[in-house]
């Protein structure tokens, strides 16, 4: 990279992405779909509400918000979204997650980062978006993740279980819920029953709803190789989350492909390596988004852990989400273990992949 995120300014990277990015990023930039056309998919825009979403059996009151959601931020109009998640201190622990930066211990700090960042919508829990809501539900959209895995429970379960309920979220004046469940693992069953009891509700109260579409098995690791995060088990999640009326689907970034055949279990087709994916990240991305009904629910792809090349790794992220027809990110973790300013400014450059015209869907 010939700049550093010291030197990033707002627009630098929509205006010229090739001065901010490695050989690898560019050679995304570069590359040509071989699998599933773009022109078979529904692609964002500025109008994806009344193009998509007013076809369906959502009342007026979920399009209202969804279009809320999308007419938010610096990406307002575009039909792309940047989320800010900060659920961590339930997922994580409070202290492995606000440690670096203790200031996210206060709530208000959490909803200050997306709006300074720019972004569509803030992400986090009851407790959190429940204590500044007066202040700021109707400044920027609030998505409450209703369910969380807690890991201070010993021995550790990872389970997800609800701590909220679609009420109190509607009671605050957030515009959508989320929640999560962990496709794959023993207690998939219930949490797929109780998640889609709660989207139901969610709808009839006008809320949207987001599902975290995560793979959970002990099984998905076979001979040295993670599964979790390969293109065809999360594709496979991602179908089963549309299929209970999420609005917005959060995917892991896909790091392999053959989940199915590497661990021999259930049901897939060779058509779906022979031709509808390549050995590509684009590619293997792209099938996440034909498995969202080819794209009239919008993937987005979550940022991932922090670590010593953030900046880079969430530009490489988002262009390979935008390029495969993606709606865009949900980062969290890169964003608030820094300083807000430098938290804010690594939003702004994951934005500014979605306003580069440069950037093209392959």
């Amino acid at each position: 990279m010939s700049k550093t995120l010291e030197n990033y300014k707002p627009g630098q990277i929509a205006a010229n992405i090739a001065d901010f990015v490695d050989a690898d990023t560019k050679s995304l930039l570069e590359y040509k779909c071989k699998g599933i056309s773009n022109d078979v998919l529904t692609l964002p825009g500025g109008d994806f509400v009344g193009r998509v979403f007013s076809q369906t059996d959502r009342n007026i009151n979920v399009l209202k918000n969804l279009e809320w959601i999308y007419r938010t931020g610096r990406l307002a109009g575009t039909g792309y979204v940047s989320i800010l998640p900060v659920d961590q201190g339930i997922e994580h622990s409070a202290g492995a997650s606000f440690a670096p930066n203790p200031v996210y211990f206060d709530p208000e700090n959490i909803v200050k980062l997306a709006i300074e960042g720019g972004c569509n919508a803030v992400a986090s829990t009851l407790g959190v978006l429940g204590s500044v809501a007066r202040k700021y539900a109707h400044k920027i959209p609030f998505l409450v993740k209703l369910n969380h895995n807690e890991l201070l429970t010993y021995p550790s379960t990872f389970d997800q279980i609800m701590f909220s309920s679609v009420e109190q979220a509607w009671k605050m004046g957030a515009a959508a819920v989320g929640a999560t469940v962990y496709f794959g693992s023993e207690e998939s069953s219930r949490q797929i029953q109780e998640v889609s009891a709660a989207f139901e509700q969610a709808h009839e109260l006008g809320l949207a709803t987001v599902l975290w579409c995560y793979l959970r098995n002990p099984a998905f690791k076979k001979d040295g190789t993670d599964y979790h995060t390969s293109a065809d088990l999360t594709g496979q999640a991602n179908h089963l989350g549309v299929t209970i009326q999420a609005d917005i689907i959060k995917q892991k970034l896909p790091e392999n492909n053959g989940g199915y055949n590497a661990v021999a279990f259930g049901k897939t087709h060779k058509l779906v390596y022979e031709e509808l994916t390549a050995d590509n990240p684009v590619e293997w991305t792209r099938y996440q988004v034909a498995n969202c009904y080819m794209g009239k629910v919008g993937l987005i792809n979550s940022g991932g852990a922090s670590g010593a090349n953030d900046f880079q790794e969430a530009v490489r992220t988002a262009v390979i989400n935008k390029r495969a027809g993606g709606m865009g990110l949900i980062s969290g973790r890169k964003a608030f273990q820094r300083p807000m300013k430098e938290g804010a400014l690594l939003l702004n450059a994951i934005q500014d992949v979605y306003l580069s015209k440069e950037v093209t869907v392959a």
